[in-house]
């Protein structure tokens, strides 16, 4: 008897080391896959085209111009954020007390004995004080100084290594990583040494940040009540997943706020050290990812995406800024912008960059939509306009345009590269507007609500006479 009960102790450890095994391990994945998923916080590096070799030259055609509007690299997280930060430590403490004292681990998809173990290891970097809030980091800095070696490595007779205020026209917004972003660009371009400078920055920055002078897009609801980015997360989709983080990590019950608070702490640290892993991914299953991924996707696509038709307009003044740069014969030659994320956005939804047919909904998730902002808009995020001369070709004039480092392919243009008077004919509406009125007619809602009240005085003047 004794011996048999021996034999069935071993086997019960087999049976949970063979579980174990079968759990899946962050720690040991190669791939990470779910990391190309981290919608706005995606690391540039993880994400970033790698086809250009076969994209930027353009038989019988040079390169002469270019226009740049790049995102900030990788940043710091937010007052709110660090704010909270210390609650990672309880959760820590909570999650290894799941596992090693409460024994509420579950049966399947368990923290593997790695991941958990990283967890336990983990401590939030102190250095990381609310006054640096939403600063450039090192990484963040490199992103920037990368890209612009990368286009320059390309494209050297258009970027050359030394600086020229007349031919190089920089700008920037107003903030700490946008600022340090363009350093570290114009670092990438002209070394260690140079004397680059940025255009003034003017009090109502409407090129850049066209969105904080619009009360539309300041009132829209994309995310409240009612909103498809709420109807999602009120559904049995995303209250099943958000039971299974729980479980995963030993609780019965975990609250949203922390659910969220371990998930951005691990898209934080993937993208600010690319070449190691977080240990909060550990707590999340790719499927898990996946789910968490749309709550945000709908919140950027109503936000600054195709969501809101008023969305196509904000960017107005930066697609007429483009098309009379490239226009022009004279300098600059390169133009380069350091703005946001939502400005980006609304600056493809402008151009009609990866719209698709049937609208981003709550009940209609699709793996294979073409607007992700994981892949659109991670941090250092970059949108390149080439102007090629073709003195060869009937149109002599072409452009390619590309985002992240791949070349854009529009439905009009030929594998990418577009005749540059089919461009300006595509977007002859945004080139022609008025853009105080055109960007948010009228002020947005209260000028809408002016604009009734106007016609109806009209009407009761014309009935009185």
């Amino acid at each position: 008897m004794r011996l048999l009960l021996l034999l069935l102790t071993a086997l019960l450890a087999l049976l949970a080391q063979v579980r174990a095994q079968q759990d899946y391990c962050f720690g040991k994945d190669t791939e990470r896959l779910q990391t190309r998923q981290f919608s706005s916080k995606t690391a540039y590096q993880i994400v970033k085209g790698t086809n250009m070799d076969k994209q930027y030259q353009v038989p019988g055609c040079e390169p002469k111009k270019m226009w740049i509007f790049h995102r900030h690299g990788t940043k710091l997280p937010s007052k709110s954020f660090i704010k909270e930060a210390s609650r990672l430590d309880d959760l820590r403490d909570l999650i290894v007390k799941n596992y090693r004292v409460l024994h509420t681990k579950p049966d399947t998809n368990a923290l593997c004995p790695g991941d958990l173990i990283a967890i336990q290891m983990w401590k939030w970097n102190t250095s990381i004080t609310v006054d640096k809030d939403e600063h450039l980091t090192s990484q963040g800095y490199e992103d920037m100084r990368g890209t612009a070696k990368l286009y320059q490595h390309y494209f050297p007779t258009v970027l050359p290594n030394r600086y020229n205020d007349s031919y190089y026209l920089f700008r920037h917004t107003d903030t700490q990583r946008t600022t340090e972003s363009f350093k570290g660009f114009a670092q990438g371009l002209f070394g260690g040494s140079n004397v680059a400078t940025a255009a003034d920055i003017p009090e109502k920055d409407l090129l850049l940040r066209p969105y904080d002078y619009c009360s539309f897009y300041k009132t829209k609801n994309y995310k409240g009540p009612g909103s498809e980015h709420k109807k999602y997360r009120t559904s049995a989709l995303w209250n099943q997943t958000m039971e299974d983080i729980a479980r995963r990590l030993g609780f019965r019950v975990l609250a949203e706020d922390d659910i969220k608070l371990m998930y951005d702490m691990c898209r934080y640290e993937q993208a600010w050290q690319v070449d190691r892993t977080s240990v909060w991914c550990g707590a999340f299953l790719p499927e898990h990812v996946t789910v968490l991924e749309y709550a945000d996707e709908l919140k950027y696509y109503y936000g600054s995406g195709y969501g809101f038709d008023e969305n196509r307009r904000f960017n107005c003044r930066a697609v007429q800024d483009m098309l009379s740069r490239l226009s022009s014969p004279v300098s600059p030659h390169v133009v380069a912008y350091f703005g946001h994320s939502a400005g980006l956005q609304t600056l493809l939804v402008a151009l009609g960059i990866n719209e698709d047919k049937a609208k981003l909904r709550a009940d209609n998730f699709n793996a294979n939509r073409r607007w992700k902002t994981s892949l659109l808009g991670p941090f250092a995020a970059n949108f390149v306009a080439v102007k090629y001369s073709c003195p060869a070709e009937l149109d002599p004039e072409k452009v390619v345009f590309f985002l992240n480092q791949n070349a854009v392919d529009l439905d009009w243009c030929n594998v990418g590269l577009c005749n540059w008077s089919d461009v300006l004919q595509k977007y002859k509406t945004i080139s022609e507007a008025n853009c105080d009125e055109y960007y948010c007619p009228t002020g947005g809602a209260a000028g809408r609500a002016s604009m009734l009240a106007t016609a109806l005085i009209a009407a009761i003047v014309y009935l009185i006479h």
